[in-house]
């Protein structure tokens, strides 16, 4: 089958990719800067921007196209970016006769009040809905790998401060879901037609509140970061001690924080009956995204200063970390 996936060389479209060439797709990737995409060698590039009408059209010539783009980067104005992304794609595919369009949305229930993260999230789904295709649409927490914003945050936070005042977001549920386990739903939904108009929950094994998610993440890390619960911290300050700890920029932080306070759990797994994948406990995902980032770090020549809890190279440039999909997260933009 003919796939577009765009972002293409966001953390989930990266791992997207070459599973779908895996699989005997023919893969066309959307991305800003084609002189930059370092992906396999086999697809076919097309430089465009979805926000730019008149600039990414040429991309949609395939059967199926997944949407993985956000731009949570873009500060105070990334929901109005999000809406304007997906609104020039769903007319350009539906103009182009593309048939279905997957994805990678974030969980959270409609009747709670959800963060403007997760709102846009969930408005991006709406919109894509109203094109002439079939969507399929999966709906995800955070995604452990290396390379999510969500769990980098979880992960430095863990390596480097032995004690956090933390607000009452890390006692929400959460069920994350390792990236490998996120790729083969994504992967099998296209090639399960019945899938096609559906919208599904997906999630690993284990449903574990934030704080035992720090724990587990700094035991592996031979770490015990002691949590002090300070009910008044804001989503604010939240995110302000997060960028000064941390490598995530504040404009990544902000959403990401407000985006813990929703209880982001499966409650439908319907999705196994159409896609069967073994999941990954949560430690197991942890230990290989841990062993992921430390092989990144050894190749790009990072020594981290502070034994491991350091994550920038010799100039200072911190080793980036693209945006996931779900509560802490989002899909992914390139």
């Amino acid at each position: 089958m003919r796939v577009l996936v765009t972002g293409a060389t966001g953390f989930v479209g990266s791992h997207l990719v070459p599973a779908l060439l895996d699989a005997g797709h023919d893969v066309t990737v959307l991305t800003r800067d084609a002189d930059h995409y370092d992906g396999p060698e086999s697809v076919r590039i097309v430089e465009g921007n979805v926000l730019e009408s008149g600039t990414f059209e040429s991309a949609l010539d395939v059967d199926a196209a997944y949407y993985l783009v956000h731009s949570m980067a873009s500060g105070d104005d990334f929901e109005r970016e999000d809406r304007l992304g997906a609104r020039n794609f769903a007319r350009a595919a539906s103009e182009a006769g593309v048939k279905r369009v997957i994805y990678l949305g974030g969980l959270g229930e409609e009747r709670d009040k959800l963060s403007p993260h997760l709102r846009s999230r969930r408005e991006v789904e709406f919109i894509l809905e109203d094109g002439d295709y079939e969507v399929t649409t999966l709906r995800a927490a955070i995604v452990v790998g290396d390379g999510s914003a969500g769990f980098e945050t979880v992960r430095q936070l863990a390596a480097r401060l032995p004690v956090m005042l933390t607000p009452r977001w890390v006692d929400t549920p959460c069920q994350p879901i390792a990236i490998g386990d996120v790729v083969q739903y994504l992967v099998g939904v296209l090639d399960a037609p019945e899938t096609a108009g559906e919208t599904y929950e997906i999630g690993g094994p284990d449903v574990l509140t934030y704080g035992e998610m720090l724990a587990r993440v700094g035991e592996q890390m031979g770490r015990k970061p002691r949590l002090i619960e300070i009910p008044v911290l804001s989503p604010g300050l939240s995110s302000y001690w997060v960028g000064l700890v941390t490598d995530i920029p504040a404009s990544v932080a902000r959403p990401l924080i407000e985006g813990l306070k929703n209880k982001v759990v499966v409650h439908d797994d319907s999705i196994k009956d159409h896609v069967s994948v073994d999941l990954t406990t949560f430690d197991e995902a942890v230990k290989n995204a841990l062993a992921s980032a430390e092989t990144a770090d050894e190749e790009s020549g990072v020594v981290p200063p502070f034994g491991e809890d350091a994550d920038e190279n010799e100039d200072g440039e911190a080793r980036a970390a693209d945006s996931d999909a779900g509560a802490g997260s989002s899909a992914v933009d390139d």
